[in-house]
């Protein structure tokens, strides 16, 4: 299976690693978007964070802190808003490695909704623990309650979401929405013509 894609062959051996990669999973495969869904949620609940960090009288108390131990206690305003700006900072990478891991969870699970189902709960959670410890933000009851309704609906959607999928994989293959020979030309480049006129 030697294809020529913008005026470069492909080998055997790219041909070969090709067809590996599109071979049955592994355990460790199947279940690697768990991970990316997971860590996701996790850099999603520090996001959040840090957002939080950003704004809050926390950080004026912890850049007051800061400048004293540093001997800069005459220029505390400074520290503040480098502190601010360090947080703000840590806010967009956690959401920039949020979004990656995200998408990577969903292009390597088999369901969209078991995906945002990992991701929200997983930051759900982790938001809820990272407010009880950094900011003392209270759990009473009704939250834990909400929070077991949240799981239940979540693992009631899921379970429909399988159901759905595995009658799908018993339906049979649609027919290609465009008829042609694949081989021909590199499919994701329009043949626009001759466009020298």
């Amino acid at each position: 299976m030697v294809r020529q894609r913008r005026g470069k062959n492909h080998t055997t051996a790219q041909t070969t690693a090709v067809m590996a990669s599109d071979a049955t999973p592994g355990p460790s495969t199947r279940t690697q978007w768990i991970i990316y869904a997971m860590a996701s949620g996790a850099c999603a609940a520090f996001n959040g964070v840090f957002a939080k960090l950003t704004t809050t009288h926390l950080t004026s108390t912890m850049a007051h802190s800061l400048a004293g131990l540093l001997a800069l206690s005459s220029h505390e305003n400074v520290v503040e808003v480098a502190v601010r700006a360090v947080f703000f900072g840590l806010n967009l990478t956690f959401n920039g490695v949020m979004w990656t891991l995200f998408t990577r969870a969903l292009a390597k699970g088999t369901s969209t909704t078991q995906v945002s189902i990992i991701n929200t709960s997983t930051n759900f959670v982790l938001t809820a623990l990272l407010g009880l410890l950094i900011f003392a933000e209270a759990l009473p009851p009704l939250w834990w309650a909400g929070a077991s309704l949240l799981v239940v609906g979540n693992v009631v959607v899921g379970r429909k979401d399988e159901e759905a999928g595995g009658q799908a994989a018993a339906a049979p293959e649609a027919a290609p929405l465009l008829k042609g020979d694949d081989d021909e030309g590199d499919e994701d480049v329009p043949d626009l013509g001759d466009l020298s006129r």
